[in-house]
């Protein structure tokens, strides 16, 4: 982290919630917002730390050594709320805007989340609430995995061979972003012992009990290493690319650990984060 110069940059004392340390197995359960039933996760704590505003750095951020960067890039789509649009329209949009970004041959976009608390809170299926923990989207032994899964699923294994990695693409649908914001550690200061594999299970509105969906995520421990860094008041026009795994072995980021948390710089007259993900895999030459 030479190259970024912490001091000089503004920042807000937040509480992030992070992962206690365990010693059995760690499992979250993930029921839709209709079901009324929160979010189960491991025991947690809630730990201060400063998070630095990277905006005056912006230039300077890279995905393969922060882990994240941010892009200037007005989106053409409006209609988020709509599955069947989004997929249509801002998955086409969005691959081009990865490959563009990174120099990757082929970008495949699978699937994504809509987050927004009011929209979650009453039910509506497909949204979802931001998260609030620490956290990767997935392990050195489930991001092979997928990778494999959406490479087959895209008629695509002539890819196996070549690097790939999984990143996603977390754009604000409304700005400026001052509730609940994404905040992300940079790569560099966390270590492997950081991050504790995760059972997680998703369950549909029709069974809450069986589970329709297992995979493994890595919950995030606290170091007093880390460094935190958001972006304030992000725009629409504005996304955010994060790496959550990377085939390469070679030094490059592979996990970020990233969640939303609560800014205590935020106005009282907030407008409520909305804001989409989507997760890709993306392949390089």
């Amino acid at each position: 982290m030479q190259s970024v110069k912490v001091s000089d940059l503004p920042y807000v004392v937040a509480e992030m919630s992070y992962t206690k340390p365990l010693e059995g197995e760690a499992l979250v359960r993930v029921f839709p917002p209709s079901s009324g039933r929160k979010t189960e996760n491991p025991p947690r704590e809630r730990i201060s730390v400063p998070v630095y505003d990277c905006r005056p750095i912006v230039d300077r951020l890279e995905l393969d050594e922060a882990g994240f960067e941010v892009l200037k890039h007005p989106s053409s789509f409006h209609y988020f709320y709509d599955p069947e649009k989004v997929k249509n329209t801002y998955y086409p949009e969005s691959e081009q805007l990865i490959k563009e970004a990174t120099g990757a041959l082929e970008v495949f976009v699978f699937d994504h989340n809509i987050r927004n608390q009011p929209r979650s809170d009453k039910g509506e299926i497909g949204v979802r609430e931001p998260v609030d923990g620490a956290h990767n989207d997935y392990t050195l032994s489930s991001g092979p995995r997928r990778i494999r899964e959406i490479l087959e699923n895209n008629n695509a294994l002539k890819y196996i061979d070549h690097r790939a990695a999984l990143i996603n693409l977390w754009r604000p649908i409304v700005g400026p972003v001052q509730d609940f914001p994404l905040a992300v550690c940079h790569a560099r200061t966390t270590k492997l012992a950081d991050f504790i594999p995760t059972r997680i299970q998703h369950y549909l509105e029709d069974d809450l009990e069986t589970p329709s969906l297992t995979g493994e995520i890595y919950s995030f421990q606290h170091s007093d290493a880390h460094r935190w860094f958001a972006i304030s008041d992000m725009q629409p026009d504005e996304a955010i690319l994060l790496k959550c795994f990377d085939l390469a072995d070679d030094g490059r980021a592979i996990f970020t650990g990233h969640t939303g948390y609560k800014n205590p710089a935020c106005p009282p007259n907030f407008k409520p984060r909305e804001s989409i993900e989507l997760r890709t895999v993306v392949v390089f030459p």
